[in-house]
């Protein structure tokens, strides 16, 4: 089978990374084409764009980059009618992933969407074209089938990927990076979110002089971009080590997305850090229907996990804030128990593999 797959940020380089594995083990004719990072070439598929060419954030910079995103949507056009895939499968990244749906759609292709646009956050109507384009919708997240229910649409949950991700990086033994107990430092992904995060996280480095902070460099990133940043701060900067930081830090400070709940499953107490561009953070204000914008509390329906958002990401907050989780025993006891109810909520399914079998039971 030949099968396209189109992620646009890390994340979704991860888990297609580990779904196209499953694919070429139930399939060892598997022809894999995709749009997505290191990790999805180093599965076995020819890769077609870097994420990192792909991830524009917020309102703003997609209108100041919509020329190099409409060139990217005629070339992914013209490469899946090249390629002639058995399937199409599509991880996230609504904003360029449903106008392809749409075009495939019309051009007769089998459509698999992986991981669900967040349409329970904002933008609820866009349900309708999923329900139009998409031949299947399997999700990840436990709260998204009661949604698409209520939508009338038939979904399939499929777990988790990232519970099967840490089970098996837990098992891997720890890197030793410092003396001293350890802060990560989980900036994201993207250039712009990095510029606009990190050096807000780093106003703690001398706040906390008895710990090694550690930054998680972002493979799709320069060291320069980081370096520029930290100056002469005492900090480290460790590439391609997130889950050998997270292992063992003593706590974190996490930028908005999969990192939160990333964090969570490796048990490290946390802080959301989120700043955008002020007007993308206004129109997304407005547009944007849910009580949290972590994962963590999102599936826990609950603030578990402190959240500092715009403004509220100022030192002496995020001071505060780190204090407690760091050194708050009843704090950390009950944090300890909540995360524990989320492995719970998010089950023990593989999901990379339960996706394989839904495609193939598909497209057979």
């Amino acid at each position: 089978m030949k099968y396209y797959i189109i992620a646009g940020e890390a994340s979704g380089d991860l888990h297609g990374s580990n779904l196209i594995k499953e694919l070429h083990k139930k399939d060892a004719a598997a022809q894999v084409r995709c749009w997505g990072g290191d990790r999805m070439q180093d599965a076995g598929a020819t890769l077609v764009k870097h994420y990192r060419d792909l991830a524009f954030m917020g309102f703003v910079e997609v209108f100041k980059h919509l020329g190099t995103i409409m060139d990217n949507l005629k070339f992914c056009k013209q490469d899946i009618m090249d390629f002639k895939p058995d399937v199409l499968i599509l991880i996230d990244y609504p904003g360029f992933n449903m106008r392809i749906a749409e075009w495939a759609k019309k051009k007769g292709i089998r459509i698999v969407y992986y991981i669900s646009p967040q349409v329970w956050a904002w933008k609820e109507s866009r349900v309708k074209k999923i329900k139009r384009d998409v031949d299947k919708m399997l999700v990840i997240l436990p709260f998204e089938k009661e949604f698409y229910d209520r939508w009338d649409y038939k979904v399939t949950y499929v777990g988790h990927p990232l519970i099967q991700v840490v089970e098996e990086e837990k098992q891997k033994p720890v890197q030793s990076l410092a003396d001293k107990p350890v802060v990560a430092l989980l900036p994201g992904s993207r250039k712009q979110e990095i510029q606009l995060k990190l050096p807000e996280m780093l106003k703690m480095v001398p706040r906390f002089p008895g710990h090694q902070f550690v930054i998680a460099q972002a493979p799709s990133q320069p060291a320069e971009l980081y370096k520029d940043l930290i100056g002469d701060a005492p900090v480290l900067l460790a590439e391609g080590q997130t889950y050998n930081i997270l292992k063992q830090a003593k706590a974190a400070l996490v930028t908005s997305g999969t990192a939160t709940l990333e964090t969570a499953l490796f048990g490290v107490p946390q802080v959301v850090c989120y700043k955008g561009n002020q007007v993308s953070y206004w129109l997304a204000k407005q547009l944007i229907k849910v009580k949290y914008i972590s994962l963590v509390n999102l599936i826990m329906d609950k603030p578990v996990i402190p959240e500092l958002i715009q403004a509220d990401l100022n030192e002496q907050k995020l001071k505060e804030a780190l204090t407690r989780a760091l050194y708050d025993e009843q704090y950390l006891a009950q944090l300890k128990a909540d995360y524990a109810g989320l492995w719970h909520k998010l089950g023990s399914e593989n999901a990379s593999e339960r996706a394989a079998d839904e495609i193939l039971a598909l497209v057979s």
